[in-house]
């Protein structure tokens, strides 16, 4: 295979070739890639979707999230291409979450000598292809040499009506509470993978649990969901997107709601082929499906009047429902019995991820 080795072109030829035949994918891009910085006008935005009909209604979000070789992922199994989606994608999950639409992310790069430009521009292409599925536009980064492998930082911008966007403080005595798709999956194809790594083997086995390698290395944001609601006519008062895990999200947003809440165990979904694995490797499902993190779904509150509008939205469940916060935050058991919920999930500060 062809190596090219990135000091033959140095930065700006780097960041020329990765970007070259760009085009602008949002009305709001004016300049993106070329210049000292990028250009937006977000004072042209009119988005029906968003109910977004007047200039002053329009508010810009911003999130920026960093991803660290041996950290965050481990390139023993993790396809660069899938990796640039991967990162990508996260960023866009978090406007989701803000119940906003993504437009534009800068891309800013540590790399090591070890790394060619051929592997950069799998890297790349994953990135772009998360794009082009999205709308979203690449205008601007930074790339840089690294003395500790690959570092990718990326900051999205995005927008939404200012009567729309839905923060983690808004839940409400009684409201449901919901998630889309399924929980623990993300981490049950983490630990296939790292089963496969440690056990060496020349041919590892994956037969018949590609869903589980897809969802950690290849994640989607959930925006048919906010589509779905809002065909409905439901808004919701406090949304999260399930990175860290579902107790963790759910604190988060009691703790800034001032309330407690009352989740089911039998009422969380599980995907089939993640309880197999679970139970094969000795894990307590459940116990997966409330810390593992890595699925990006979404986590929100809705009022209790929103029930019947929500039964019909495909890949959506009814967990739980807020309680008083004297109440505190509990898992009610299959058999009655109430365990507290405790952030168990990610800390980025944990020794072990050091």
């Amino acid at each position: 295979m062809q190596r090219t080795e990135i000091a033959t072109m140095g930065e700006f030829g780097l960041i020329k070739h990765l970007t070259k035949d760009m085009k602008p994918l949002q009305p709001s891009t004016k300049k993106a890639v070329g210049d000292d910085c990028a250009v937006m006008d977000f004072n042209q935005i009119k988005n029906e979707k968003l109910k977004i009909k007047n200039a002053s209604d329009v508010r810009v979000l911003m999130t920026t999230d960093m991803l660290l070789e041996g950290i965050h992922f481990n390139l023993e199994y993790v396809p660069l291409k899938h990796l640039g989606y991967k990162a990508a994608v996260v960023n866009f999950s978090d406007i989701y979450a803000m119940n906003g639409t993504p437009t534009q992310i800068t891309v800013s790069l540590g790399i090591s000598k070890r790394f060619s430009v051929e592997d950069i521009e799998a890297l790349y292409s994953g990135i772009r292809l998360a794009c082009e599925r999205y709308n979203v536009d690449i205008v601007g980064g930074d790339t840089c040499a690294s003395m500790t492998g690959l570092t990718i930082s990326i900051t999205c911008l995005g927008v939404a009506s200012a009567k729309e966007i839905v923060y983690r403080n808004g839940a409400k005595l009684n409201d449901l509470i919901c998630v889309s798709g399924n929980l623990g999956t993300a981490y049950m194809g983490l630990q296939l993978l790292e089963r496969e790594r440690l056990a060496n083997a020349e041919q590892p086995d994956f037969a018949g649990k590609e869903y589980l390698l897809e969802r950690q290395l290849k994640p989607e944001a959930r925006r048919d969901i906010l589509e779905a609601l809002r065909k409905a006519g439901v808004q919701p008062t406090a949304m999260m997107d399930v990175s860290d895990g579902l107790s963790s999200e759910l604190l988060h947003i009691c703790s800034q709601s001032g309330v407690g809440c009352c989740v089911y165990e039998d009422k969380l979904p599980i995907d089939y082929e993640a309880a197999a694995l679970a139970e094969e490797m000795n894990l307590n499902i459940v116990t997966c499906a409330l810390n593992g993190g890595e699925d990006y779904e979404l986590l929100f509150t809705c009022s209790l009047d929103d029930y019947e509008k929500l039964i019909p939205v495909d890949d959506l469940y009814i967990i739980g429902h807020i309680t008083k916060p004297e109440y505190g935050c509990n898992l009610i058991g299959r058999n009655g019995e109430e365990l507290p919920l405790k952030a168990q999930g990610w800390n980025a500060f944990e020794e072990t991820h050091a």
